[in-house]
């Protein structure tokens, strides 16, 4: 008995199975599009400290756009990532108040820039305690020179302690908690504070 030979797919079977290929290779190329660039742009941070009080508290996650400065540098008021410029394996959180160009004074109860003492409603001082336990005499930035502070005045993870911090060394600008949900929320940049200051 003569066996029955298999019937070669058809022409419309073979372009079915060509389009399905194309579409499985696209929809692949397309998720590791996307994967790359949420990896490039997007990074989570857990803030493990009390540095950025009232703002950001112990035990939150924001997140951090890194594409925020890929055409520019922060702006004063923006809350930035960066790496210790004394030891690049630790990252910190903390407040640009000056920018390239401008000139700043810490006095213990006032931050001066180009001539403007700055009102700042975001900050955190101990009753009793001095605004800035730690003054810094006035200079002025260098380019690629950002100056940041802490919101909590009592924590030295900042330009009090490392100096100006290096355009090189920000990371990006926290712009977001999303962790606790009840916390959820955009974080704020005051540009109120700084629109008096010079240039």
């Amino acid at each position: 008995m003569r066996q029955k030979t298999k019937a070669p797919p058809s022409y419309r079977t073979l372009m079915q199975r060509a389009h399905l290929k194309r579409e499985i290779v696209e929809t692949l190329l397309f998720v590791a599009i996307i994967f790359f660039v949420v990896h490039v742009s997007i990074q989570t941070f857990l803030i493990s400290d009390t540095s950025m009080q009232p703002a950001l508290n112990n035990g939150e996650l924001v997140i951090v756009n890194k594409a925020s400065y890929f055409f520019g540098g922060p702006s004063r008021g923006d809350v930035v990532l960066f790496y210790d410029p004394n030891d690049i394996s630790r990252q910190y959180l903390a407040r640009v108040v000056a920018i390239p160009g401008d000139t700043v004074t810490v006095a213990p109860d006032s931050v001066v820039v180009d001539g403007k003492t700055l009102n700042e409603p975001y900050i955190s001082v101990p009753a009793g305690a001095s605004e800035n336990p730690k003054i810094v005499p006035q200079f002025t930035l260098l380019p690629g020179q950002y100056f940041v502070l802490n919101d909590s005045r009592i924590a030295s993870s900042d330009s009090r302690t490392f100096g100006a911090i290096p355009r090189n060394n920000i990371v990006g600008k926290a712009v977001l908690i999303f962790w606790p949900v009840s916390e959820f929320g955009g974080i704020p940049t005051y540009p109120d504070v700084f629109s008096g200051v010079s240039h």
